[in-house]
């Protein structure tokens, strides 16, 4: 049996296994689309990469974000 724990989503609480990443977190916890589209942050604000490893308790807020970074600073 793989061990699991629980980690929170927009303040959803999911459980995941262990050695699991953000994006595996985000469709855990049923958010729809493309998980590239949304901004990710932990429970401080700093940004979370969707690749990051996920440890017991961790907080993770997901959001869409109207504001474009420009491509090029021309």
């Amino acid at each position: 049996m793989t061990a699991t724990f629980r980690v929170f989503v927009n303040e959803k609480p999911v459980a995941v296994p262990a050695g699991s990443l953000v994006r595996e977190a985000l469709a855990a916890a049923g958010l729809e689309g493309d998980p590239a589209a949304l901004q990710v942050t932990d429970a401080r604000g700093l940004s979370v990469s969707l690749d990051a490893e996920l440890g017991p308790g961790t907080i993770l807020r997901a959001f869409s974000s109207a504001r474009r970074v420009p491509d090029d600073h021309a």
